[in-house]
């Protein structure tokens, strides 16, 4: 099969992106230069503006690529099994933890780790931010109003309401785990996430 010229920049395009997602999560979106960047991505220098207007631009489409992802493999965690919806949602969670506890995952939280540093520099990466958050609590709301609905679960309050405020409770723990360098705010996370959803927790 030949590849054209518009797959190969397609195909290298996407290369930058995914080697750029694991070095921002490691040192932050100010800090690492394009040149670091294309050097590990083995993309030859003086082409990033081939594929990219500017570093904010990139900056965006990083975000864009990372929600993408992100959303995708939701997708797979909370709809495509015949589990109760409720342990899908707790499993989702513990993975949350697991791989914000582990330094070499690809599926750290970008949101976390550029929230603070973005949103004063980039009026379009705010805003990526914000559009692929509120995906995110979609489709978590969705698998909480299923549980709902299921009686698997009693709240207080709807469903967008509840997911609103374990996310929002997620994210924070996953930043102050940054802080201790260790799990006990994600821990935290989730018995008081089991405790919003109404279900029992060991002390």
């Amino acid at each position: 099969m030949i590849q054209t010229n518009k797959t190969r920049s397609t195909d290298t395009r996407q290369q930058i992106l995914t080697t750029a997602q694991q070095i921002i999560l490691g040192k932050g979106f100010s800090a690492v230069g394009l040149n670091e960047i294309l050097k590990a991505a083995n993309v030859p220098k003086g082409s990033f503006y081939h594929y990219f207007e500017s570093k904010e631009q990139f900056g965006n489409a990083l975000l864009e690529h990372y929600f993408a992802q992100y959303v995708t493999t939701l997708d797979s965690q909370l709809t495509s099994n015949k589990r109760p919806a409720v342990d899908r949602l707790l499993a989702f969670f513990e993975q949350w933890k697991t791989n914000q506890c582990d330094d070499t995952s690809m599926d750290r939280c970008l949101v976390v780790k550029l929230s603070g540093e973005v949103t004063d520099l980039s009026e379009a990466m705010r805003l990526t931010l914000k559009q692929g958050t509120q995906q995110v609590i979609e489709r978590l709301s969705l698998c909480v109003q299923e549980a709902i609905d299921n009686h698997e679960i009693n709240v207080d309050s709807d469903a967008k309401t509840v997911t609103e405020e374990i996310y929002y409770l997620w994210v924070g723990a996953t930043l102050m785990t940054k802080v201790n360098h260790t799990p006990a705010a994600l821990e935290r996370a989730m018995k008081a996430t089991q405790n919003k959803l109404g279900l029992a927790t060991d002390n």
